[in-house]
């Protein structure tokens, strides 16, 4: 088969790194083991440092809408042009904790960037390229907001008001009916279901994708 791009996507809290843990079993299961591993913003040396200004801004400046919009395509363009892409070509499956998806619904509309803008923005820098499977684990930003709490210290992001969220998931939501290669699953539900979710998922995409 192929090599494949699949993305985990989902508010604070919905428990992406043990998604993200459960698509790469699976592979596993089915002899596919050279798997990379990314997150967003970050997963290059230039994007990491990226990722700092985004999340901490400098001294007391922090970015403005637009340049955090920026910031984070920069970012995201020089990891797939320089991890993604050379990592699928050699015939390794990708495995992303958030990509394109995340700048749409958080700066798209919770930030209240014009969503048209965000994705001619997304267009002109990434031109077709788009992950093969998307897993949003949707939840009440309520419910996800409370489980980031209990990890510890919130980022800059994470310590936006609930009506942020919101307007966030709405937009999550929004899209992934748009999109057939976005899954939306439940992730209010107990870890081991929502685990068994994401197993299924991944599986029958599988035999779908063997099928073509």
């Amino acid at each position: 088969m192929k090599s494949k791009f699949v993305v985990i996507e989902g508010l604070e809290g919905a428990g992406k790194t043990t998604a993200r843990d459960t698509v790469a079993s699976v592979l596993r299961e089915r002899y596919i083991n050279d798997i990379v591993f990314t997150r967003e913003p970050g997963g290059t040396p230039l994007a990491e440092k990226l990722r700092d200004l985004f999340k901490r801004g400098v001294g007391n400046e922090m970015p403005t809408i637009k340049a955090e919009v920026l910031m984070l395509y920069a970012a995201r363009v020089q990891l797939v042009e320089t991890v993604i892409k050379p990592a699928l070509e050699r015939g390794a499956w990708v495995v992303g904790d958030r990509h394109d998806l995340s700048s749409q619904t958080y700066q798209g509309s919770g930030r209240g960037t014009d969503p048209q803008l965000m994705l001619s923005l997304r267009d002109a820098v990434l031109g077709s390229f788009r992950p093969d499977l998307t897993i949003y684990l949707d939840l009440p930003p309520l419910i996800g907001l409370q489980r980031a709490k209990a990890r510890g210290e919130l980022d800059r992001i994470e310590q936006e008001l609930l009506p942020f969220f919101i307007r966030t998931r709405a937009r999550y939501l929004a899209l992934a009916a748009q999109d057939e290669s976005i899954v939306t699953l439940d992730a209010t539900q107990p870890l081991e279901q929502v685990t068994a979710s994401i197993r299924a998922c991944v599986s029958l995409w599988l035999q779908q994708q063997e099928g073509v």
